[in-house]
């Protein structure tokens, strides 16, 4: 989705963001993490396990026993000095789970309201660029009462990014839009994040939202934190346990798209894992695109194989194998990039599975998920 007419002239180079939270009651909570102005760090883990509490925090909307948030070298709170800095003095763009739109206010009020200290006139063309750039041109008279839950999200949204905001929380921003819209409103801000250049949380259930979206991930179970860190690196550890985010193992990196076969209907990405040929649905010579290869749609050989219906065949070697039981997830080192398979117990042993053990990945076409243009 293109921000046509939407331009940020204003938005000065920023330096990040630093988070050190740590509270033992009402619910423990420790973490602590860096966010840089060209990351969008995905906080993802089950309910109850802090996610929202982290964002209200750097909000100002919830005070930690202990906590020391700095944003463009400003500091924001200090329990050691007890500074805390009130809310309305963070330039934080928030995007609530509930919305948090005033009832009395048209759709253009609400985001005119996050635009205080402007000229009347001016703050209704600058809110309506925004309200146009999540696509809601000719709603702006409507009240919250009198729009759908995906259209109060996108409001929200419109809202948060006019502020001018120094960083970017979103707390769920994609739960009440459907699979189409979803699609368009990553690009749109996968394009924003990348004209505004502010640290950009993420706090999703939905791991599409992760995949699309992320450079860098942070694992929260039970307030604290098991994994950190790029996106890539992350969904190759072989050691996590995914299954308890409910989420099957796989692992994510990004690819450029070489050429499209549209008389075959496949498109050639070149990755970092070597070239894969991929359903070309929607997808066009140059566009960069985030792939991730599910675990347990790779098959490990010994040899390259001859008649497959399959396309992509990948020379490996191990790098680490995970713990013994009925499913084993193996990392292995594809090109200069990680995959994971999940193989059985079984062929670990029949195929003796070990690092250093060269082997070949074979993954389907048809297995391989693809996001960013042409996504929906």
């Amino acid at each position: 989705m293109e921000l046509t007419g939407v331009s940020f002239p204003g938005f000065m180079e920023h330096v990040g963001l630093s988070v050190t939270v740590a509270q033992n009651s009402p619910f423990p909570l420790d973490v602590a993490f860096d966010c840089g102005p060209d990351d969008v760090l995905a906080v993802f883990g089950p309910s109850g396990s802090g996610k929202t509490t982290l964002l209200r925090c750097i909000a100002g909307l919830h005070r930690a026993a202990r906590s020391h948030v700095v944003c463009n070298g400003e500091v924001w709170a200090d329990s050691g000095t007890g500074l805390h800095v009130p809310t309305h003095r963070r330039r934080v763009g928030f995007v609530f789970q509930d919305y948090g739109l005033f009832p009395h206010l048209s759709a253009l009020g609400n985001v005119m309201a996050a635009l205080g200290g402007q000229a009347a006139g001016q703050r209704q063309t600058v809110a309506s660029r925004w309200l146009a750039a999540v696509h809601l041109t000719g709603l702006e008279s409507r009240r919250p009462d009198s729009l759908s839950g995906g259209q109060r999200q996108r409001v929200a949204l419109a809202r948060a990014l006019a502020r001018d905001p120094q960083v970017l929380l979103l707390d769920e921003p994609f739960g009440a839009i459907d699979r189409a819209l979803r699609g368009r409103l990553h690009g749109a801000l996968d394009e924003v994040r990348r004209q505004l250049r502010v640290p950009v949380l993420l706090v999703t259930h939905d791991f599409r939202d992760v995949v699309r979206l992320a450079t860098h991930v942070l694992l929260l179970e039970g307030g604290r934190c098991p994994a950190a860190g790029p996106i890539e690196e992350v969904t190759s550890r072989a050691d996590l346990p995914w299954e308890r985010y409910g989420v099957s193992a796989g692992s994510v990196f990004d690819a450029r798209v070489v050429s499209v076969d549209r008389a075959r209907g496949l498109a050639e990405l070149t990755s970092s894992a070597g070239t894969l040929l991929v359903p070309q649905a929607g997808l066009h010579a140059d566009a960069t695109v985030r792939v991730r290869v599910p675990a347990r749609d790779v098959i490990l050989a010994t040899c390259r194989p001859d008649g497959l219906s399959l396309h992509n065949i990948l020379p490996a070697h191990v790098l680490e194998v995970g713990p013994p039981g009925h499913q084993v997830v193996v990392r292995l080192q594809a090109g200069t990039g990680q995959l994971l398979a999940e193989v059985t117990g079984d062929a670990v042993d029949r195929l003796q599975v070990r690092p250093g053990r060269p082997l070949f990945a074979l993954v389907k076409s048809v297995s391989i998920e693809v996001h960013g243009p042409g996504d929906a």
